[in-house]
Order: structure tokens, then sequence, then C-alpha cells
């Protein structure tokens, strides 16, 4: 018995070319399946790689529809993900049905001190501000009501809630680093949160 012609694991260089060559058709093989075209190269990816290490005893003439049956394994182990995934969530749901986002009127009561220093703000850092986070709206929404480009909006903003910060930090001190959620401080008065 020979030990040193025992089989290899990894492809030929010839199957690697064909799987190369039919990298396109394969990406829309799985383009066809998944839900994106992202999802569908990254399952090709790591098919490839799985492929490049397990399909050394492919033969050469058969290593595209052996990839074919990879890739068709890959996505029905992405469904199956997926739906694992899903009723982790139906069952975390069900475990904590209490849980809910805040509604606006509780959102409005966790620390109005927000609000009142929002006001002293530049009208262009509290336009911004209002635009973008309190109205959930995008940069370009604020680039095009400012007349600006959707860098500068974005600079704006970032400028905007530094100096948000900032006001709150002032105003609020520890409370604003260990949160509000009993904020009993008066921003406009000038008195600091917990006195």
């Amino acid at each position: 018995m020979n030990l040193e012609s025992k089989p290899s694991t990894a492809l030929s260089p010839e199957a690697i070319a064909q799987l190369v060559n039919g990298h396109r058709e394969f990406l829309a093989f799985l383009e066809r399946r998944v839900e994106s075209r992202a999802v569908a190269e990254d399952i090709l990816q790591a098919a490839f790689t799985r492929g490049l290490e397990r399909g050394g005893d492919v033969q050469d003439e058969k290593v595209v529809a052996w990839f074919y049956r990879v890739l068709r394994n890959a996505v029905i182990d992405h469904y199956r993900q997926r739906s694992t995934a899903a009723r982790a969530m139906e069952a975390w749901g069900r475990e904590f049905p209490d849980v809910q986002e805040p509604d606006a009127e509780l959102r409005q009561e966790i620390c109005q001190c927000v609000s009142g220093l929002l006001e002293t703000l530049k009208p262009e850092y509290r336009e911004a501000l209002q635009i973008v986070d309190l109205e959930e709206g995008k940069l370009k929404d604020l680039a095009q009501q400012s007349g600006i480009t959707a860098e500068n909006a974005a600079v704006r903003v970032h400028r905007a809630r530094a100096a948000l910060r900032r006001r709150i930090e002032q105003a609020c001190g520890t409370c604003s680093v260990h949160g509000c959620l009993d904020c009993s401080c008066e921003a406009s008065s000038g008195e600091k949160c917990g006195t």
C-alpha cells in the first residue's frame, strides 16, 4: 500500500478554473432563489470556500453539476437558519409580551429639559435636530429644506447633536450621564437634576 497516493481533499486547478468561469451563472442561480444580491454573494463566497476545501474527490468534468448541488444545499440551509431565527424571535415575543416601544406620551415625559434646551441652540442646529431626529427625516430632507449639500447636512446634524449634548451636560449634571428617567430638572430656570 502506497501512502503517498492518498487522495487530495482540494479541487484540481482545472476544476477551480471551471468554477471561476461559472461565477456569473452561479450568482444568477442564487439571486433567483434568495432575497437579495448581497445574500446571494455571501452564499456563493461561502460555497466557493467549502467547495475548494472539500471537493477533491469530484471529477473535473462533473464539478459544475456538483457545485450546483452545493449551492442548492446552501440555499436550503439559508432558509432553515432564517426560519429558526424567526421562531426564536416569536418565542422571545411570547416570553416578554409586556415589552413595548415607549409611546409618544412617555417619550415626552422622559426628559422635558431636552426640548427646553433645544430652543437655546442656533436656529440652524435646532432645525437640523427637528427634521432629522424628532421628525425622523433624512439628511437629504434637511439638505433640501436648508439649501445645502447632503454632506453639509451631515456635518450640521453632528455639530447640533454635540451642542445639545453640551447643553444637557451643563443643565443636568450627572443625570445626563446616568440617565434622566426620573427627571426633575428645570433647564429653563437653570436648576440641576435632583436639586
